[in-house]
């Protein structure tokens, strides 16, 4: 069946504060999705409701049509991975293997004791005794092993090596190859993470600012250099992010088409055209006042 998360007017508010106002979104099945924003941006707020473990002060989150809060069926096509404390679990990830197995019927514990060897996780130690870095590469074999058509990964890299890291980028994409789903990963490490997503949804103070497929957004950004007065004169008009000065050569980041006719200009004045990468989009976008 195709799985398709459709987002109508989402807002969500505590007491006073409106942590999301008027989000509007479609995610669609055999996609991966990158959530970015600055901290409080409500990030983990949206991937709440998306997950149903929130209700949305208004708006409707709906699967495939289907309202998704207190909807047992819809609530069993999400998985979100999220930290967890566990001081107080005495479970091994055996343990934790048998209770996924009951209760999620499409867990492949197969395929999640294999990722327990990627992780060089010890499954018969209680979860409290593992590092954090373990700990969250449980989480994520939980996640990917869930089979779940809706699978969210909230920042869950964290205490995680470089290495280990990797492990987890490489599976995600290997069993998006295999099983496609929608995968959401909400991170900070945007450079780290960017070749991952298919598409980025961006948010900025409780607002959606953009949803857009990687290749296209990175499309739209790019820097001229040059000469100062060469380049004021080729940018003028154009929606500039920021800029650079050093000596009497400028460098100016710009967002928004590269027309023919533009492009033309900057090759005749024999200035420099350079991309920008997601991680400098995000930062000048989300800047105050943009």
């Amino acid at each position: 069946m195709t799985r398709k998360v459709e987002a109508s007017n989402i807002s969500v508010s505590y007491n006073e504060f409106e942590a999301l106002q008027d989000i509007n979104f479609t995610l669609e099945n055999g996609k991966i999705y990158g959530v970015i924003g600055r901290n409080g941006a409500g990030k983990t707020s949206l991937l709440s409701v998306i997950a149903a473990y929130r209700k949305a002060t208004s708006g409707e989150m709906k699967i495939d049509g289907e309202n998704i809060f207190e909807n047992e069926n819809a609530m069993s096509q999400v998985m979100f991975v999220h930290q967890t404390d566990y001081k107080d679990h005495h479970d091994t990830i055996s343990k934790y293997f048998d209770l996924a197995e009951r209760y999620r019927p499409a867990f492949d514990r197969k395929y999640a004791e294999q990722l327990v060897q990627l992780f060089q996780l010890p499954i018969n130690k209680p979860l409290r005794k593992l590092s954090a870095g373990m700990q969250s590469a449980f989480n994520v074999t939980m996640g990917l092993a869930s089979k779940t058509p809706i699978t969210i990964f909230d920042e869950a890299y964290q205490g995680m090596d470089a290495p280990t890291r990797e492990i987890f980028y490489s599976e995600v994409l290997e069993e998006q190859a295999r099983n496609p789903r929608i995968f959401i990963l909400s991170t900070h490490l945007i450079s780290e993470m960017e070749y991952l997503f298919d598409e980025v949804l961006m948010i900025h103070q409780g607002t959606l600012i953009l949803q857009e497929e990687v290749d296209t957004l990175l499309e739209r950004g790019y820097s001229v250099t040059g000469p100062t007065s060469d380049v004021v004169e080729v940018v003028a008009g154009l929606h500039v992010l920021n800029e650079e000065q050093l000596g009497g050569t400028k460098s100016m980041m710009l967002y928004g088409e590269l027309t023919k006719e533009k492009e033309d200009e900057i090759i005749r004045k024999e200035l420099e055209i350079g991309n920008i990468s997601l991680h400098e989009l995000f930062i000048h976008l989300t800047k105050e006042g943009m």
